[in-house]
């Protein structure tokens, strides 16, 4: 699939689609409630699905410009997982934050391996920490322009690889919940590219007041529609 930028004219043909439901806690159906005008105004006709047999629909992914996941925790059968990386590999955009990417789909190694990462561990009481955007890549449209922010919220640990754009990060206090006695950056939004396909990633939006927030929300918005084909 061609990834080059569309006639303007023709943005309305783009599609997204909204994956969304698993563990309740994370509010996957209000949480990407949040951001279906956005992809609306953008120019996406928008199909919202409740079950993951959407990814092994063939016909469904080719036409898809980008998925928008939301589901916390699960499991992806083998057609499943395969239907959603060989349509990211081929240009299809993949986005969404929090528990819904990187704590679902443990046990498949090519969807983690796309999605750059796997939540391991929060502290159990939400934590007030700072998330700065990365000096070299002030300048990317997702992060341009954006202030460092202080969030109230989940502070995950995470897995990751060196594949990923890292855009904005905190930093980990030392002997936090056993942890070891310097403090440890990690990264709170990454963009990636997988095949021909762009994927977004933030960690923020345990609930939907985090995404909520003017600056997590304006961060979140750029990068879904930056990751669309």
């Amino acid at each position: 699939m061609d990834r080059r930028p569309r006639d303007p004219l023709m943005a309305a043909a783009r599609t997204a689609l909204v994956v969304r439901g698993g563990w309740e806690g994370h509010s996957p159906r209000e949480c990407t409630d949040l951001f279906l005008p956005a992809l609306a105004d953008a120019g996406f006709a928008v199909t919202v699905r409740e079950d993951l047999d959407a990814y092994a629909d063939a016909d469904l992914m080719a036409r898809t410009d980008l998925v928008v996941q939301c589901w916390t925790e699960g499991r992806l059968t083998e057609e499943q997982c395969a239907g959603l990386v060989s349509a990211v590999e081929a240009g299809t955009g993949f986005a969404g934050w929090h528990g819904g990417v990187v704590a679902t789909f443990q046990d498949s190694p090519a969807y983690l391996r796309m999605a750059g990462g796997l939540f391991l561990h929060h502290p159990e009481e939400f934590l007030e920490y700072r998330v700065r955007i990365e000096p070299e890549h002030r300048e990317h449209p997702v992060v341009a322009g954006l202030p460092d922010m202080t969030v109230f919220t989940e502070q995950y640990w995470m897995l990751t690889d060196a594949f990923s754009t890292v855009l904005a990060s905190t930093t980990v206090a030392p002997g936090a919940d056993g942890q070891g006695e310097q403090p440890v950056d990690m990264p709170v939004v990454w963009t990636r590219q997988w095949g021909r396909g762009r994927v977004f990633f933030s960690a923020l939006g345990h609930r939907p007041d985090d995404l909520r927030e003017p600056t997590v929300r304006a961060l979140t918005t750029r990068g879904l529609l930056w990751a669309a084909r």
